[in-house]
């Protein structure tokens, strides 16, 4: 027999591997589908990629790949018998079999026994090969059985690797130098001492400078100013100043090229008036201790509906998603995603052509991992009710607790948040942040096809106004969200505010217990007065005056898009840094009429401000640019003109010679190809104009070539980099999303059209600007697509949030289907008996027909 299995298994002995380190096992869940060795078809686990798929989908990747030999996985759970001894240990069939396999439900080891059953099986005949089978099989399908069984399954692995990464003390903390400059940093409104940037700020902690760090494929990040000022001044630390929290804060040491910890760090923030030790204390499960307890606990039960006897439902859409472990964010967004016709029909709809169409490693491939959680949600296949018999014997035990398991977004979690500093790691995030995070995703993924994401994208007008010229600027941008603020003075229970708080400062002053803390309570319509109110604009420059000036900006709605997704900005930071959530109510309204906020544009009577911008302050030190000539020199020995091969490395950022070899292929061609570098500052000013006074330059003037360089040496037609960056400013990070987001041949004959593209400066950006592009007013062909309507919605789920800061607390979701609402907290998913819509965090609203 052993000669036989031999000679079966030598044409398939080339195909079967040994997992090496670094190889990830899928042996808890198949790549198409939620299914495990659990399942009825238990898991095949192929023995060359170790990708698992189950029984529907494995004759795919056969046919596909050619790929014979899997490892058939399956466990056998059931109850102990009545009157088995309490506590004992669950029995296997084999010891080593599943090692490292995690259950994909909670099984008290008391209450059941498990069964491990593993065989080889050789398509397409399904020869099956029981194991262990030592004394019949080759040796190296021994060896490779073993390490498969042994193996870490893939998503255990990474979990551990995230949460046991170990950060090392940086050798700069100790003898970290600070500058006695008198700097102060403000709990809020930071921006980049180099450009506009307002997101992935740090503050070097020696001279307490705010730079932007540097800016990811994803469209985050920043200009890397930060690490240009390391360059500088060899400063090496510097904090992320969104991060700090009483636990600490992430430290980034640019010497040592990692993050690091720092012991110190209380004392080093303090130095520029961050008093961390003032702030918040937490308890062992991580929810704030404070004067605010007792409403906390309150808004926990409340948002949950703790107390009632809510009554689970199954079936298709009424599927929960497990929680990872500080996954809630993500997990509550998916489920409201996939209650939107659009998502559904772009994913789960196209479900077969994506399983079939998808590459040879489907868990890296983001339209099937999306397919397949949303058919998980959807098909009510990991959603069904308890049988008859289960709930009879339930009763009599007096113990029914059947709920659903749900499914488990580990691959759609890995993909989307991978090289994301915040979404990869094990903790709680921001749901809002994620939200426009996985439009993000869902954007870059759709070119040249439908894109669900459509259906939120608007077009937002703003009204820029020179209060002493009172000529006015129109420009639009886009957005996917309207953030509103929450005006604590108009609450309708202000009184009752005065009073608890003059109680409260009685009590902390005569140290006696707080008194029971008073929710306030504010209406939508003062919110929404808020949001439309004018605002003013930091930093104004005035075209007419051509100087800085006072302006004032509005906003409004040039489009309205087809769900309208609504953000309470509940949480802001004190003036002692202490980050808070605002404890409030507001009264949202099941639906809600928004026309009369549509756009009017530029009026008869308004005079336009020049189409100017600033003059180019240009550095006084005029010193030749650093170029690094090791590389300059690998060049030029390719045979490539000397002088080509300095401008490839000065336009690539001295980024290595892969890249400037890279910038050499894009410009062959050009006719100033081997001409000497010359650089803006050290040409000759070009003539002023009449138009354009004290140095003021015209708004269509080209991008600056750096910038596109180091987008054209990624690949990029230049032609389409140009516009990219005239499209955004010559934002590096925001061109790059625009080129992702408008593919070339949709943009062939735009080019001129966006000669004449208002640029949206960040300096008029606001809260609410979350933009990947800046659009002409008349909205030609070459803008994004937007579905406008009529301005009347009605609300259909909402998002909340329970604990005292984004990065802690939970949260769930609320949607309403088939005319009732339903409550998604985590897997356990029930009819709602009292949705606290005036509690949510993130609201969602469809729009109303014209009819």
């Amino acid at each position: 027999m052993a000669a036989d299995l031999g000679e079966l298994l030598v044409p398939y002995m080339p195909t079967i591997r040994v997992p090496k380190t670094g190889d990830r096992v899928f042996k808890s869940e198949c790549a198409f589908s939620f299914d495990s060795p659990e399942s009825e078809g238990g898991l095949y686990v192929c023995m060359n990629t170790f990708l698992g798929f189950g029984r529907e989908h494995v004759e795919r990747h056969y046919r596909k790949t050619g790929q014979s030999v899997y490892m058939h996985l399956k466990r056998h759970v059931k109850e102990k018998a009545t009157g088995a001894a309490g506590g004992a240990i669950p029995r296997r069939r084999n010891g080593k079999v599943f090692l490292d396999l995690e259950l994909n439900r909670d099984f008290n080891g008391e209450d059941y026994e498990y069964e491990d059953e593993v065989k080889l099986v050789i398509f397409p005949d399904h020869f099956e090969i029981p194991l262990p089978n030592i004394e019949e099989l080759p040796a190296l399908v021994t060896i490779a059985c073993d390490a498969v069984l042994n193996a870490p399954s893939a998503y255990k692995k990474q979990e551990l690797e995230s949460w046991d990464e170990e950060i090392q003390v940086s050798r700069h903390a100790r003898s970290l130098r600070q500058l006695d400059n008198g700097v102060r940093i403000p709990p809020s409104g930071w921006k980049c001492q180099k450009c506009e940037m307002r997101e992935n700020l740090w503050l070097n902690l020696t001279d307490g400078a705010v730079l932007c760090g540097k800016w990811f494929f994803d469209g985050s990040g920043g200009n890397g100013h930060a690490l240009d000022h390391y360059k500088e001044t060899k400063y090496p630390l510097a904090v992320k100043l969104d991060t700090i929290t009483p636990d600490g804060a992430d430290v980034y040491s640019f010497e040592e090229e990692e993050a690091v910890l720092d012991p110190h760090i209380s004392e080093h923030l303090s130095h520029f008036g961050i008093d961390m030790l003032q702030m918040q204390k937490r308890t062992e499960n991580g929810h704030h201790t404070d004067n605010n307890s007792r409403p906390r606990v309150s808004e926990w039960e409340v948002i949950q509906e703790s107390g009632m006897k809510l009554k689970a439902v199954f079936g298709s859409g009424y599927t929960g998603i497990k929680n990872l472990g500080n996954s809630c964010y993500l997990g509550t967004v998916l489920q409201v995603l996939f209650s939107i016709p659009d998502f559904q029909r772009m994913y789960v709809g196209n479900l077969q052509r994506i399983f079939d169409y998808s590459p040879l490693d489907p868990s890296q491939d983001f339209a099937t991992q999306m397919a397949k959680l949303g058919h998980g949600l959807l098909s009510g296949q990991y959603s069904k009710p308890p049988m008859k018999s289960e709930l009879i014997e339930q009763v009599m035990k007096e113990e029914y607790k059947h709920q659903q398991k749900g499914v488990s977004p580990r691959m759609l979690k890995a993909l989307v948040s991978r090289g994301h500093p915040e979404f990869s790691s094990n903790r709680q995030q921001d749901a809002h942040e994620f939200f426009l995070h996985i439009l993000n995703v869902v954007e870059r993924n759709s070119a040249g096809s439908e894109n669900p994401s459509d259906v939120f994208r608007f077009l937002v007008e703003e009204r820029v106004q020179c209060c002493q010229t009172r000529r006015v600027r129109y420009t639009q941008r886009v957005d996917y969200c309207i953030q509103l603020p929450a005006p604590i003075e108009a609450a309708t229970n202000r009184e009752e505010l005065l009073a608890y708080e003059a109680k409260r400062r009685d009590a902390e002053e005569n140290t006696r217990a707080p008194p029971e803390p008073v929710r306030a309570r504010i209406p939508f319509t003062a919110c929404l007065q808020a949001f439309t109110e004018p605002e003013n604009v930091p930093d104004f420059w005035s075209s007419a005056l051509q100087a800085k000036s006072a302006g004032i900006k509005t906003s409004r709605f040039a489009s309205f898009p087809e769900y309208l997704v609504l953000q309470i900005k509940k949480f802001t930071f004190g003036v002692d840094w202490v980050p808070k959530k605002l404890d409030l109510a507001i009264d949202v309204p099941d639906f809600l009429d928004l026309s009369r906020l549509r756009a009017t544009g530029l009026q008869a009577s308004e005079e336009e401000l020049p189409d100017l911008m600033p003059p180019i302050v240009l550095p006084e030190d005029t010193r030749a640019p650093e170029i690094d000539e090791a590389a300059v020199m690998q060049l030029a020995e390719m045979g490539f003109p000397l002088e080509a091969c300095r401008k490839a490395v000065y336009y690539t950022g001295n980024m290595g010679p892969e890249m400037a070899f890279n910038w050499i292929i894009a410009h062959m061609e050009e006719p100033d190809f081997a001409e000497p570098l010359t650089l803006p500052s050290m040409m000759d000013p070009g003539p002023s104009t009449s138009d354009s006074p004290m140095g003021a330059t015209l708004l269509g003037n080209s991008p600056p070539e750096e910038s596109i360089a180091i987008l054209t040496s990624m690949g990029f037609p230049r032609a389409h980099s140009i516009q990219a960056l005239k499209a955004t400013n010559n934002n590096l990070e925001r061109a790059l999303d625009w080129i992702f987001t408008h593919p070339e041949e949709e943009e062939s004959d735009a080019l001129s059209d966006m000669a004449d593209t208002e640029p949206n400066g960040n300096a008029f950006s606001n809260a609410n600007s979350h933009s990947d592009s800046t659009l002409s007013p008349d909205r030609d062909a070459s803008g994004p697509r937007v579905k406008d309507g009529p301005g009347r919605y009605e609300l259909f789920a909402f998002i909340s949030h329970m604990g005292a800061s984004t990065m802690s607390g939970h949260y769930v979701c609320h949607i309403k289907k088939e005319g009732r609402w339903v409550i998604y907290n985590d897997h356990k998913v029930c009819l709602s008996e009292r949705p606290p819509k005036d509690l949510g965090y993130i609201y969602f609203y469809h729009r109303l027909s014209s009819s």
